[in-house]
């Protein structure tokens, strides 16, 4: 099989790679950029693996006029700038020892080295400037099936970076064989090393649960991580009862994956700080919650919180309580969103302090009931 995408094809990717060919070094792209290629997905970051040492790259790039940043020197990594493309260049490494999330590694200039320091058999995959696949462990064959498997052995890889549990469950969700279902050997060693998700940071823990929930369909994914034990250990309180309830409505109503929408229907005990979630999304899962204890319509909670609010209102309620939603919500929420109370303090005159906030909710509350649309000069008559 052979690559012919623009970005491989693109002036300065093959610069880049026959800087260092030209110098009798092994250069691929590697990786993500290769996988998703094959599959025709959209590709953004371009990593490249290279028999030649972050030295040799670093002097061979600044002989060419190429800029380097040393962003990982001391793991073989160096970021390469040319005409505004950013490339990730790292040298051919092998495990020596690892210790979780680190390793001790030695440089090689082996690619089958390079290939089983990887995760994945689908991204063990290397192209050169010619546009051919080097498949050193046969990661091909899993790929056109969309078949997800460790490489080599299972629970190694996951010893290797705990991480990988996680990643394991997102690439599913993006690239697997929904029909096929999961591999029973990477279930199995993932149930068998729940303790090491306890050493990940939360922060590597959210990233990679945004990733996740932005698939088209994690369904599956998030099923089977609940049975191997893995969401309640990440989230505690979490179930997927009303995650395919709410990913149906999702799909019924033309909208994309929202992932903070997805997490709410997910639920589970301080996501906050679980996920190491920002202030904003923090924020929203506060807006809602407090929108459903108020028992606010989708209308009202958009009028009062924004669009997102009233729309996490509508779904999620209704994906948990397995009933249909009103095909005119999005109208709904859309006018509540848009809605501007007509009257100001500056209208009420004769009113002051905590008599003219009074007034002003008074109005606002009528105003709402209404269905915003009673006009200013009809709320203001009257008043003395």
């Amino acid at each position: 099989m052979q690559i012919t995408a623009d970005w491989l094809r693109d002036s300065a990717s093959q610069a880049l790679l026959g800087a260092l060919t030209e110098r009798g070094f092994q250069a691929y792209f590697v990786g993500g950029c290769v996988r998703n290629a094959l599959l025709d997905a959209p590709v953004s970051d371009l990593d490249v693996a290279t028999s030649a040492l972050p030295e040799d790259v670093q002097t061979i790039m600044k002989n060419k006029g190429f800029r380097t940043v040393p962003t990982g020197i001391e793991h073989g990594t160096i970021t390469v700038l040319i005409d505004n493309h950013s490339f990730e260049v790292t040298s051919f490494r092998k495990d020596v020892e690892t210790f979780g999330r680190r390793a001790v590694v030695a440089f090689s200039t082996d690619i089958a080295d390079d290939a089983r320091r990887r995760d994945f058999t689908m991204n063990a995959l290397y192209v050169g400037a010619d546009g051919a696949i080097v498949d050193p462990l046969n990661g091909l064959p899993d790929l056109i099936a969309r078949r997800l498997r460790f490489i080599e052995d299972a629970d190694r890889r996951i010893k290797e970076d705990y991480l990988r549990i996680l990643r394991y469950f997102r690439f599913f969700a993006w690239y697997g064989d929904q029909s096929a279902g999961l591999d029973p050997e990477a279930l199995a060693a993932i149930s068998e090393n729940l303790d090491g998700l306890d050493k990940l940071s939360k922060e590597r823990i959210g990233a990679e649960m945004r990733k996740l929930l932005r698939a088209e369909t994690p369904e599956m994914a998030l099923s089977a991580m609940e049975q191997t034990g893995v969401l309640g250990r990440i989230l505690s309180g979490a179930s997927t009862r009303s995650f395919a309830p709410l990913v149906h409505l999702e799909q019924q109503l033309g909208l994309a994956a929202d992932w903070l929408r997805r997490l709410l229907v997910l639920g589970g005990e301080g996501l906050k700080n679980a996920l190491r979630l920002s202030n904003a999304d923090a924020a929203r899962i506060r807006q809602y919650r407090q929108a459903n204890e108020q028992a606010l319509s989708p209308k009202i909670a958009a009028y009062r919180f924004g669009r997102d609010t009233g729309l996490d209102l509508a779904l999620v309620q209704a994906a948990s309580l397995g009933v249909p939603i009103d095909p005119s919500i999005l109208s709904q929420v859309d006018q509540g969103a848009e809605a501007r109370f007509p009257v100001a303090a500056k209208d009420l005159q004769g009113f002051e302090g905590k008599a003219l906030g009074d007034k002003l909710r008074e109005l606002e509350n009528t105003w709402i009931e209404s269905g915003f649309t009673r006009s200013k000069a009809d709320l203001l008559n009257g008043l003395s």
